[in-house]
C-alpha cells in the first residue's frame, strides 16, 4: 500500500521543533498585548473577488498564487493567501470603524499560495499579521515597524536590514507614473517578459521584478521619492524621524514598492540573516489608505505588515538560537504489579493541582521506567511496595508514606 505523505508545499511542525516555534508565537502574542493590539480570526477562506479587488488582477497573488474553487452552492472562494484584506474586511461587516480608531489588530493563521516550494517557501504558511486601521498619523506607521524591529531584539536575531521606502498616494504618484512611463518606453530594451507583463498591470511592479539584471537597469530609472507631493514628504519625514528617536536603524531603498495594489506611502521590508533570495523576506508591510473604500468601508487610513513564521525560526536557527523543550514536573514510576490504580490516582491528584505529570503506559520494566523518567521529568516518584521514593537529580532520595510530603 502507498504510504501517504503531506502534501507538496506543506510541512509539519514536529514536537521537537514546538518550543522555538512558541517562543516565537509567545513572544508576538506578549508584545501585542504590550503594544495594545487584540486578536482577530477570520476564515480560511474568503470570497474570491475580495482578494481581486485589494491585491489586484494583475498581482502575482491573483495571477498566479491564490487556491481558488467554486464550491457546491457555485460560489468563488479562495483559500487566504494574505491577512491584511480579511481583517479590513471583518473591520467593515462588523461595525469596528464605528469604534474608537485606531482599531489595532493582530491574527496568527496559515496562509495559502501556490508556488515553487523552497527553501523557506511553503503553499501553506503561518504568518503574523499586524493592522492598525483608522488613523494617518506617522507615529502609527513607526510603531508598527518599531513592534517587529522589537521582536527581532527580544527573540534574538542580530542580522538584519529594514528597508523603508515612501511611494506616494492619489495626489502625486499619477505624475511619477507617467515619468517612469516615459522612460520605460526609451529603455524598452533593458525589460524581460516578467517586468513587461508586471507593467501592463501597474508600471510601479516593474521594481517587484526577480532578474537582477533588470533590478540593475531599473536603478537608473526615475524614483518615486523625487516625485512625492508635499504631504506625502512630510509623512515620511516623520515616520523617519520617529524611527529615529525610537533606535530603529533603516536603509532607504527608492525602488521598495511591494507587490500588492493597495499599498500607498509608507512600504517596508525587513531583510533577515538567510542569504537565499527566496527566504530572505522575513517580514513586509506598508500604509494602505485606500483598501477599505475600496472594499465597500468608509474612507479609512491603515497600516500593517505580514510576517512569516517558519522564516523566522529559520532565521533564528541561522543565529543559533534555540529553545528547550519543557519537562515535566513529576514521572510516576511502579515497582513491581500491585500498587499502579494508587499511582494513577496519585497522578491525577497532582495534575489538578497544575504538576505535569506523567507515567509509563507500554508495559515497560523498572529500569526503562526509570530512564524514561530521566530523560522527562524533574522529579521521579517511584510506587514501591513500602509507599513512595521520590528521587531528583543531585539529592538524596526521599521515601515515605504520603507523597504530597516528599514532594
Amino acid at each position: 500500500m502507498t504510504r501517504i505523505e503531506a502534501p507538496r508545499g506543506t510541512h509539519d511542525v514536529l514536537p521537537s521543533e514546538q518550543p522555538l516555534w512558541q517562543t516565537v508565537t509567545g513572544e508576538m502574542k506578549r508584545l501585542c498585548a504590550l503594544y495594545g493590539y487584540a486578536r482577530v480570526q477570520t476564515p480560511g477562506f474568503e470570497d474570491t473577488e475580495l482578494f481581486q479587488r485589494t491585491a489586484g488582477e494583475g498581482s502575482d497573488i491573483v495571477q498566479k498564487e491564490m487556491y481558488t474553487f467554486e464550491d457546491r452552492g457555485g460560489r468563488s472562494l479562495t483559500l487566504r493567501p494574505e491577512g491584511t484584506a480579511p481583517i479590513c474586511r471583518a473591520y467593515i461587516e462588523h461595525g469596528l470603524h464605528r469604534e474608537p480608531q485606531p482599531v489595532k489588530l493582530f491574527t496568527l493563521a496559515p496562509m495559502y499560495r501556490y508556488s515553487a516550494p523552497q527553501r523557506g517557501r511553503f503553499r501553506e504558511h503561518h504568518q503574523l499579521s499586524l493592522e492598525s486601521i483608522g488613523s494617518a498619523d506617522p507615529a502609527v506607521d513607526a510603531e508598527v515597524i518599531q513592534y517587529y524591529d522589537t521582536l527581532l531584539r527580544n527573540l534574538g536575531v542580530s542580522r538584519y536590514e529594514l528597508q523603508l521606502n515612501s511611494i506616494g498616494d492619489r495626489n502625486c504618484r499619477p505624475a511619477y507614473v507617467e515619468r517612469l512611463n516615459r522612460w520605460l518606453d526609451e529603455h524598452a530594451d533593458v525589460l524581460d517578459e516578467d517586468a513587461k507583463q508586471k507593467r501592463k498591470t501597474s508600471p510601479l511592479r516593474v521594481f517587484d521584478v526577480k532578474s537582477e539584471a533588470v533590478r540593475a537597469a531599473l536603478r537608473d530609472a526615475p524614483k518615486i521619492g523625487e516625485s512625492l507631493c508635499d504631504e506625502c514628504a512630510e509623512h515620511f519625514a516623520q515616520v523617519r524621524s520617529h524611527l529615529d528617536a525610537y533606535g530603529v536603524s533603516y536603509a532607504i531603498d527608492a525602488t521598495l514598492v511591494r507587490g500588492l495594489d493597495y499599498y500607498t506611502r509608507t512600504t517596508f521590508e525587513f531583510i533577515g540573516p538567510d542569504e537565499s533570495k527566496q527566504a530572505s523576506t522575513i517580514c513586509g508591510g506598508g500604509r494602505y489608505d485606500y483598501l477599505v473604500e475600496e472594499i465597500g468601508g468608509p474612507p479609512t487610513p491603515g497600516i500593517g505588515f505580514g510576517a512569516g513564521i517558519e522564516r523566522l525560526v529559520l532565521s533564528l536557527e541561522l543565529e543559533g538560537v534555540g529553545a528547550e523543550a519543557p519537562v515535566l514536573d513529576v514521572f510516576f514510576v511502579l515497582e513491581g504489579h500491585a500498587g499502579r490504580q494508587e499511582l494513577l490516582t496519585a497522578m491525577a491528584a497532582l495534575r489538578s493541582q497544575g504538576y505535569a505529570c506523567d507515567t509509563d503506559y507500554a508495559g515497560r520494566s523498572l529500569k526503562g521506567q526509570l530512564t524514561l523518567a530521566q530523560k522527562r521529568a524533574a522529579a521521579v516518584a517511584i510506587r514501591t511496595a513500602d509507599g513512595w521514593t521520590v528521587r531528583r537529580r543531585g539529592e538524596r532520595d526521599r521515601s515515605g508514606a504520603s507523597l504530597e510530603d516528599l514532594l
